[in-house]
C-alpha cells in the first residue's frame, strides 16, 4: 500500500509540475511579448513572435530529457569506449581491436545473428498467419486477447515463466517443469533444455517470439483490415483459393506494413538482455552482446571495454532505425 501511495504522489506531482511550466511559460511569454488582444504597431511582430516561440515551450521538457537520458549517454559512452577499463588513459579503438579477436564477443555475435534470423522471422510469420486465421473464427476476438496477453508481460516476467517451462529435475524425481513432464510421459528420460549447446539458445528465442507475435499480430491484423475488400471478391471470382488470394493478393498489398514489423522487432533483439540475463546469464554459450556489455561494465568494472560492446550495438541498431525512420516519412508524403 505505501508503494502504490507512493506512486500515486509521484503522478500527481508529476502533472501538478507539468501544468505548472505550461501556465507560467506561457503567462511569460505573454506579458513580455503581449497578447493577442493586445493593439499597436508591434502586435503584429509581436505575434509572430509567440508563433515561433510557443511550440519549443512544448517541445523544451521532451527535448530536455531527451539530451539528458538520450545524446549526452550516446557521446559518453562513445568518449569511454577510447579509454582504458579505469576510464583514465586514451587507448584509440584498443577496446574494438579487442573485441574483434575475443571469442566471446566473437560468440555474442554468431548467437545476435541467429536471434536476427529466427525471431523477427517466425514472430512476424506466426503473427500474420493468426491475423487471418482469427477473422474467420466467432471467437477471433478472444484468440487475439489471448496471443496479445504475453505483451503486457515483462520480459523478466515472461522469462520466471518460461524456466518453469523448461526446469529440469534429476531422472527419477518428480519434475515441475512442462516440457520434462511431457517427456517423461512420453516414456523419454528427462533433459536439461537450457544447457543444451545451440538447441538452448533457440528455447530462450521461443520465450520472445511468443511475446512478440502478438505485436506483430495486433499490427498486421489492422493492415489486413484496410485491403479493399473489391479486390479479394474479384481474385474470388476468377477462381483463387484461400491460399492463391494469401500469397499474390494479402501479402503484397500489406508488405509494407510486413517489413516495418519485421525491422522493429529486429530492433527488439539487438538489445536483447532481459531473457538471456534472467534464464543463463550467458551460461552454456547462450551469451549475447548486451549480456556481454552488461558484464564487463557492471561485473569486471571494465568501462572501456563494456562502452565499446555498447557502441557496437548502438551502430547495429542504427541503421534499421534510420531506415524505419524514411520509410515512415515517405508513407506520411505519399497520404
Amino acid at each position: 500500500m505505501q508503494q502504490i501511495l507512493g506512486a500515486a504522489v509521484a503522478v500527481a506531482v508529476a502533472l501538478l509540475a507539468a501544468v505548472a511550466y505550461f501556465w507560467v511559460s506561457n503567462w511569460l511569454l505573454d506579458k513580455t511579448f503581449g497578447t493577442a488582444a493586445d493593439t499597436g504597431t508591434g502586435s503584429a511582430r509581436n505575434d509572430a513572435i509567440r508563433g515561433h516561440i510557443r511550440p519549443w515551450l512544448f517541445m523544451f521538457p521532451a527535448l530536455l530529457f531527451l539530451s539528458i537520458y538520450l545524446v549526452y549517454p550516446v557521446i559518453e559512452t562513445v568518449r569511454l569506449s577510447l579509454l582504458d577499463n579505469a576510464s583514465v588513459g586514451f587507448v584509440g579503438l584498443d577496446n574494438y581491436i579487442w573485441a574483434i579477436g575475443d571469442d566471446g564477443f566473437q560468440r555474442s555475435v554468431f548467437n545476435n545473428i541467429m536471434w536476427l534470423i529466427i525471431v523477427p522471422s517466425l514472430s512476424t510469420g506466426f503473427g500474420l498467419v493468426i491475423a487471418v486465421l482469427a477473422d474467420r473464427l466467432w471467437w477471433g476476438q478472444i484468440a487475439k486477447s489471448l496471443v496479445f496477453m504475453p505483451m503486457a508481460i515483462s520480459f523478466v516476467g515472461a522469462s520466471v515463466i518460461w524456466k518453469f517451462v523448461y526446469d529440469f529435475r534429476s531422472e527419477g524425481s518428480e519434475q515441475i517443469g512442462a516440457l520434462n513432464a511431457i517427456v517423461t510421459g512420453l516414456g523419454l528420460p528427462p533433459q536439461a533444455w537450457i544447457t543444451l549447446p545451440v538447441w538452448n539458445s533457440i528455447f530462450l528465442m521461443v520465450i520472445l517470439i511468443w511475446i512478440q507475435t502478438g505485436f506483430a499480430m495486433v499490427i498486421l491484423s489492422a493492415a489486413l483490415r484496410g485491403i479493399p475488400e473489391e479486390t479479394l471478391e474479384a481474385a474470388r471470382i476468377d477462381g483463387a483459393n484461400d491460399v492463391r488470394i494469401f500469397f499474390d493478393i494479402m501479402i503484397p498489398q500489406i508488405w509494407g506494413t510486413i517489413v516495418v514489423v519485421w525491422t522493429t522487432i529486429t530492433i527488439v533483439v539487438l538489445k536483447v538482455f532481459d531473457i538471456i540475463f534472467a534464464m543463463t546469464n550467458g551460461q552454456w554459450d547462450t551469451e549475447v552482446l548486451a549480456n556481454l556489455m552488461f558484464k564487463w561494465m557492471f561485473v569486471n568494472f571494465d568501462y572501456g571495454r563494456g562502452s565499446a560492446i555498447a557502441v557496437v550495438i548502438m551502430l547495429s541498431v542504427l541503421p534499421i532505425m534510420i531506415w524505419n525512420i524514411r520509410r515512415a516519412n515517405a508513407e506520411e508524403g505519399t497520404r
